[in-house]
């Protein structure tokens, strides 16, 4: 449930010092494979939601929003605020993961938006950090959550996702990155054996060649490799649940590998952010395996970060665990911008 109060004076981290977007506003989650919606009528109103999208399933971002949504309702939404899953550069935004391009312009021309805000998907998963209550966290170890301590959300999905959530001047500020480029590397002589075998991009292991469902299943095949065994899977789906259930041994080490590795850069981030406010894990494979990450694997990678093993120690990590997370972040920004420092130069459209 989205906690909201009015708040009173000017928006901070604003360049356009308008904040406030018109209601209904149309807010859309937008992923590499699948696609959320909803509309927010007011600022009190809960978030209508509509069925997820499978991106597959049509040509462009402008059909899925008027056949999925605006046909099958009678709300006409005024604004819109949306997440995509890659760097928002332009009036062209090609996504990363997903053969659909959002153009904001032709957007509100087709579908008569005068107004839309473009953020990246993990900003959005950063503002639900704030949005959501205790029910929809399940905590992996460590010590209290510091209330206004810095944040850092990461989730494996169709790729990884990263960003970070500062607060500074009484406003949580969200902090995009493609921190699931960053390089990944072997540190065990068991790694050294498997890490050969990867798939690799431009000659580099990056954490999303390895923590996201393809990656899983790149870690699975190498992890085949490696002991000269041909692999029985070829599904995300499939290696999780034979890694679960312990009937596969090649799956099992995959996911007790995959907990290892999330755990490594988890903690990687954490030293970056000092997220003392705790770490948040995100999406459907983390919500999927939350028993392997309780194992104890993922905990005693995160921490193995001497000389701040104590630091680590003390640090809060979080799964998330409601399936509309990120919408729920943008309904609370499409609410009250004022209690987010979200810069939207360059990143929000208005009709002339």
């Amino acid at each position: 449930m989205i906690r909201t109060k009015r708040l009173v004076g000017k928006m901070a981290y604003s360049n356009d010092h308008e904040g406030v977007l018109d209601f209904p506003i149309l807010i859309g989650d937008i992923g590499g494979t699948n696609a959320r919606f909803a509309i927010v009528v007011d600022s009190y109103a809960e978030p209508k939601e509509f069925p997820i999208v499978q991106t597959a399933d049509f040509a462009t971002i402008d059909d899925a929003i008027q056949d999925a949504i605006l046909d099958q309702t009678h709300l006409i939404p005024r604004s819109a605020v949306l997440a995509v899953a890659g760097p928002v550069n332009g009036d062209q935004i090609d996504l990363t993961n997903c053969h659909w391009v959002v153009r904001p312009r032709e957007m509100m021309a087709k579908l008569g938006f005068s107004d839309i805000v473009v953020l990246n998907d993990f900003e959005a998963q950063a503002l639900a950090v704030v949005a959501l209550g205790e029910e929809h966290l399940e905590k992996i170890g460590g010590g209290p959550a510091e209330t206004v301590g810095r944040r850092v959300v990461l989730g494996p999905g169709t790729g990884l996702g990263v960003a970070g959530l500062v607060h500074a001047r009484r406003t949580w500020i969200p902090v995009p990155g493609e921190g699931g480029h960053v390089d990944l590397g072997p540190r065990s002589a068991r790694d050294e054996q498997i890490f050969p075998h990867l798939e690799r991009i431009g000659g580099r292991v990056s954490g999303e060649q390895v923590l996201c469902g393809r990656g899983l299943v790149n870690l699975y095949r190498s992890v085949a490799a490696a002991d000269g065994k041909e692999p029985l899977f070829s599904t995300p789906e499939e290696v999780t649940a034979a890694g679960l259930s312990r009937s596969d041994p090649v799956a099992v080490e995959t996911l007790d590998l995959f907990v290892t590795y999330l755990g490594r850069l988890a903690g990687d981030l954490g030293l970056v952010f000092m997220s003392r406010g705790g770490v948040f894990l995100t999406g459907g494979i983390a919500q999927k395996i939350v028993p392997a990450l309780k194992s104890g694997l993922f905990r005693a990678a995160f921490e193995d970060k001497a000389p701040h093993n104590a630091l680590m120690a003390s640090m809060p990590v979080f799964v998330i665990t409601h399936p509309l997370a990120a919408v729920l972040g943008l309904a609370a920004y499409a609410r009250t911008p004022a209690r987010f420092g979200v810069e939207t130069a360059g990143r929000r459209w208005r009709a002339r």
